[in-house]
């Protein structure tokens, strides 16, 4: 019987469209409470218009695991999507003359095919894009109810602006000082834009971490922690000198500084502003400066924060000083691109003798270096900056005491003397949300001249994009249209300006699993349904890219958050576990056109199968790990499912009910063997199912049961072997083991759980390899309850082995219980 991949995955595709197969009881029903719920989510693709190797990888674990849990009684929700707005539409749109919208939905409906030619059990009823206004109504009743709540506001402030893009871009979104999309060098520019409050929840989702200990990878964890970055230590001001007050003509009295270093503040020998700051910007714009050191300043204003990390230290003496809140000394301050407007206040106290950074700084533009802690026997040579525990020097009446005791007793003086107060801090900022782009969801507020900024009424969502407009590329197409814009204050009545900025594309991708959650029949009335979201939620497994580590994971997280303090569900944590997959790579680098090393997946389902595709992704490398594409191994992968489908022969004269009348003890020893790896092919399914996640173990225990089966002729053996094979292969070659357990079981091997028989692993006999001065010699067969002295016997009466050690002593015998006899001979 010959392998036809592409007939047999036709006909099985066909007939789960036609049967709804993969479809989850409805939540309401009798049969649903009965039953466990799993909920198995791959993060959903953008629709670029093809499937790349990575989406297949992504979406096989996925399916791997929702098909596991369906055969095994769970109630499965297994949905698909579209993360459909966003600039590349826009860019598509100007590069081939199409209407962003039609490019999506174009691409959706493509992309769509090719995901059911890979045989992906999704449930084709809760399938949507982010870009319907069905799903950008309840978006926008969202954010209306988050303003409400003081979670979103509007603020101006410095921002990334990527220039082609024509859009502000969060932190996370600049990489390596250029746009995330586009690639082009970001600039800082100071515009108005609205701000999700996520600083709000900055201890709690930071505490909330400790709830994915072991379910989620450690260094997920510890990427968010270190976002998040929270920190204690004292904050307090650094008084202006008089001279410096006159020169800054009296607008400014003092600045806030924060430390996590109380322990080192007689150290301080200068401090420094971050560009941004307000004192800094009232230099330059009042030409307070030299010409030179203007330009300097404006040029490190063009610097993203995040390139301002990893160059070199830079500064300028702003030629004014602050009086020193303990010792009254006077201080000059410095503009330095280290310092981050951002954090803590965008001022910081420096202290070269402790702090590398602050050393380097110092030791550049040969600023004093003070030394405040001290090893008891002395620092000789400060090469560095001391940075290890000691005691404080010259710190008037803390001196001689430990640091690590002086950083609280010194927040208590300060505070004792109202000269500053303990605080947390935390890296983390508040989520610009604001893009100046047309393919997004319109950010439902109107600016009225006597109302101010006002929410749209609920009964009037959605605020649906125009579809007349032209896109350019230049400029905002919203806010260039002529009418678009144009409408009534929803609470004066009087002509008012709607909103033309749209939502990060990062708002949609932060609450869309609880959309899935709610049952298709009221996705009109609701965006989530309370009582559904309670059955389904949270996510048991979510599967995608390290990528998301910080961006999309921690904006989900803050979502769900904030959507349970509104009342919509009761989860607080969207993903129970998490599975990064790794990248798929051809020599060496990530698949892209500009490198010329894609691989289309479609040719290899056309030419392989699906099935094969499946296969070979789950076997070339654990999920973790990244996976290098090799021609060869898929041609392998092929050969093993092919000679898996035509060995079914071998199964005649047998049927499923003579499986239970085996009698183990009488079979031959390659039948017991059969027996044995079939079942610990078995065992390491549910390993691998609920443990490790390592697919390619569960193929490999496959491929070495059906070569133990073809060392036996028994057809009832091969009739067990296949009706476990078919079952715990179903999950990564779903169409080739339907076929096989149709033709052979009538799929009755699918609906239970097959219990692992234990007589396969007992065993009448064991063989222990013999080696004669550390060479293998021969093997014999002996009972497992054999005693060493027994095995000895039988050791030197092997037939093999006598010729090695006749007319030779001798002198050492050494037995590894059950495994090994080696005799050491001379002679």
């Amino acid at each position: 019987m010959d392998y036809n991949p592409q007939n047999i995955e036709k006909k099985w595709q066909n007939y789960w469209n036609e049967n709804s197969s993969f479809e989850p009881l409805s939540e309401d029903s009798q049969e649903a409470k009965e039953k466990e719920k799993k909920y198995i989510l791959s993060m959903f693709p953008y629709p670029s218009g093809r499937i790349h190797m990575g989406h297949v990888r992504n979406y096989c674990l996925g399916d791997a695991f929702a098909r596991h849990f369906r055969k095994n009684g769970f109630n499965v929700l297994h949905p698909i999507g579209w993360d459909s707005f966003g600039m590349p539409a826009e860019n598509a749109a100007i590069k081939h003359k199409l209407h962003p919208k039609k490019w999506t939905y174009e691409n959706i409906d493509y992309m769509r095919k090719e995901l059911e030619g890979l045989g992906l059990s999704f449930s084709k009823t809760r399938e949507f894009a982010t870009s319907d206004e069905l799903y950008t109504k309840w978006e926008q009743e969202f954010i209306i109810k988050m303003y409400e709540e003081g979670l979103l506001y509007q603020k101006s402030s410095t921002v990334n602006w990527c220039e082609p893009c024509h859009t502000v871009l969060a932190n996370e979104q600049v990489e390596e000082g250029c746009c995330w999309r586009c690639d082009t060098p970001v600039e800082q520019k100071e515009m108005p834009g609205y701000y999700v409050a996520i600083t709000k929840y900055a201890q709690t989702l930071l505490d909330d971490l400790k709830t994915l200990e072991g379910k989620w990878p450690s260094q997920v964890l510890t990427m968010q922690e270190n976002w998040i970055g929270r920190s204690t230590g004292l904050e307090f001001e650094f008084n202006l000198s008089d001279d410096a007050k006159e020169k800054l003509n009296n607008n400014f009295e003092k600045y806030e500084v924060f430390t996590t270093r109380p322990d080192t503040i007689y150290g301080v020998t200068y401090t420094a502003l971050a560009p941004e700051h307000s004192i800094v910007k009232y230099l330059v714009e009042n030409k307070l400066l030299s010409d030179e050191k203007i330009a300097q300043i404006e040029a490190m204003q063009k610097v993203t924060e995040r390139d301002r990390a990893t160059q070199e230290k830079e500064g300028l003496d702003l030629e004014i000083t602050v009086i020193h809140p303990l010792t009254g000394k006077e201080i000059p301050v410095w503009v330095a691109n280290f310092v981050l407007a951002s954090y803590g206040g965008g001022a910081v106290m420096a202290v070269p003798a402790h702090d590398q950074r602050d050393f380097e700084f110092a030791s550049k533009y040969k600023l004093d270096i003070k030394i405040a802690i001290d090893t008891k026997m002395g620092i000789i040579n400060l090469e560095e900056a001391f940075t290890e525990e000691g005691i404080l020097v010259d710190s008037d009446d803390f001196t001689d005491m430990p640091n690590v005791t002086a950083k609280k007793v010194i927040i208590e003086h300060f505070e004792k003397n109202n000269l500053g107060r303990e605080k947390v801090n935390f890296k983390l900022r508040d989520w610009g949300v604001s893009r100046q782009r047309y393919w997004g969801a319109p950010i439902p507020f109107v600016h009225c001249d006597d109302c101010g900024i006002v929410s749209e009424k609920i009964e009037n969502l959605p605020i649906a994009l125009p579809e007349d407009v032209e896109i350019t590329g230049e400029g905002n197409p919203l806010e260039n249209h002529p009418t678009w814009k144009n409408c009534s204050c929803p609470k004066c009545g009087k002509a008012a300006t709607r909103e033309t900025d749209t939502l990060d594309t990062f708002v949609q991708s932060s609450w869309y699993f609880l959309r899935y959650a709610t049952n298709p029949s009221k996705w009109n009335e609701v965006g989530i349904d309370k009582e559904n979201s309670n059955y389904w939620m949270d996510v048991d497994q979510y599967i995608g890219g390290i990528e998301h580590a910080i961006l999309h994971l921690l904006y989900a997280r803050f979502f769900t958050k904030a959507l349970n303090q509104l009342g919509y569900t009761n989860s607080v944590e969207p993903f129970k576990n998490l599975l990064t997959q790794g990248m798929v790579l051809k020599d060496g680098a990530k698949m892209s056109k500009s490198k010329g090393n894609v691989v289309d997946p479609d040719a290899i389902v056309s030419k392989y199968g699906a099935d094969t595709a499946r296969l070979f992704m789950m076997f070339a490398a654990p999920p973790t790990k990244e996976l290098e594409w090799n021609d060869s191994a898929v041609e392998g992968a092929f050969r093993f499912i092919r000679r898996f489908y035509e060995s079914v022969g071998k199964c005649e004269g047998s049927n499923a009910s003579k499986i239970e009348r085996i009698e183990h003890n009488s079979l031959t020893k390659d039948e017991q063997e059969a027996r044995k790896k079939i079942y610990e092919a078995l065992q390491k399914a549910d390993e691998v199912m609920n443990k490790t996640y390592a697919f390619n173990t569960l193929i490999a225990a496959s491929m070495e049961a059906l070569n133990a089966l073809n060392k036996q002729e028994n057809p009832t053996i091969w009739i067990e072997g296949y009706y476990i094979l078919t079952n715990i292969l179903e999950p990564i070659i779903p169409h080739t083991c339907w076929e096989l357990s149709d033709m052979l079981f009538a799929r009755s091997n699918f609906d239970k759980t097959i219990e692992v028989k234990q007589e396969v692993f007992v065993q009448n006999s064991i063989t222990i390899a013999i080696t004669v001065n550390g060479k293998k010699r021969g093997e014999i067969e002996v009972s497992p309850e054999a005693s060493k002295e027994e095995v000895l016997v039988l050791a030197k009466e092997n037939e093999n082995t006598k010729k090695w050690i006749d007319s030779k002593e001798i002198i050492k015998e050494i037995v590894v219980p059950k495994k090994l006899v080696n005799l050491v001979v001379k002679g």
